[in-house]
């Protein structure tokens, strides 16, 4: 697999970006171009890419296509259209973005998430937006979450069935899934579990850390990778049984110091393991 993570911007240009990326030791990136670029910006970027066997891993949609104000929903999918269409352009291995969320906060929970009805509009709505592209050379995915779907491996798998389309896979964050202590705390089984019944469509993870506090009632923090309890060693051995260019992109962290920490972190855990990143 590929590690990568955020490099700070902006960039002087191509050559800056890549330059940057081999002074972190990154063979991963995330696609470093806005979502409506300068011209020849896109053809300059995959070519120094490509030559420098950098895999561009994905861009990031980040919008609420399920929104209860049409307005907003319409202008989300319009801009998850856009970007599976750069996505596509540029090379990148997935458009991701959330399944979206039918409350006002774009990616928070809400009673009606988690129903048949809006399993089936998450479908609906997915297959418009890659309708409307027909990629051939990336994907659109949806990142797990821990309170909308898709909640679960399972779920995952019965939304690539109902959606059925080629311009679909799977988008791992075993983090986001971790939403009870059972799950956190027989977290190696679950990653064994998540990648056994999705891995042949995976397409690109996120790397991060969770802790489960003290206090009451249960508190489940992100941390940096290293300062929580997630099976790093248990998550790259699996994760190495498939794609040998499966990018493991670090993310949320404050600065590019904790970046430079938990990639550290991620290699030696390989290191230990045998694995390359």
């Amino acid at each position: 697999m590929r590690l990568g993570g955020p490099i700070p911007g902006p960039f002087a240009g191509p050559e800056a970006w890549i330059a940057a990326l081999r002074e972190r030791g990154y063979r991963a990136a995330y696609c470093p171009l806005p979502l409506a670029p300068v011209d020849g910006a896109v053809a300059a970027y995959a070519e120094a890419a490509a030559t420098a066997d950098i895999v561009i891993a994905e861009f990031g949609a980040w919008c609420n296509p399920l929104s209860p104000d049409p307005a907003a929903r319409a202008a989300a999918i319009e801009r998850c259209i856009k970007a599976l269409t750069l996505a596509e352009r540029i090379g990148a291995r997935c458009c991701v973005n959330i399944a979206g969320s039918r409350g006002t906060k774009w990616d928070g929970p809400h009673a009606d998430d988690l129903t048949d009805t809006t399993f089936d509009l998450i479908v609906a709505t997915t297959q418009q937006i890659i309708d409307a592209v027909q990629p051939t050379r990336t994907r659109y995915v949806l990142e797990p979450m821990p309170w909308m779907y898709p909640d679960s491996p399972e779920s995952y798998l019965r939304l690539m069935a109902a959606i059925d389309r080629p311009g679909f896979a799977v988008h791992l964050d075993p983090v986001n899934w971790i939403n009870s202590p059972q799950r956190y705390f027989r977290n190696g089984d679950f990653i064994r579990e998540s990648v056994a019944t999705l891995g042949h469509a995976v397409v690109a993870v996120h790397a991060k850390d969770i802790i489960l506090r003290e206090q009451l009632t249960v508190h489940l923090d992100e941390v940096r990778p290293g300062l929580g309890t997630l099976d790093y060693p248990t998550l790259l051995r699996e994760l190495d049984r498939l794609d040998p260019d499966l990018p493991l992109l670090l993310e949320h962290l404050p600065s590019d110091a904790e970046y430079r920490a938990a990639a550290a972190y991620v290699r030696q855990v390989a290191r230990d393991v045998g694995v390359h990143v």
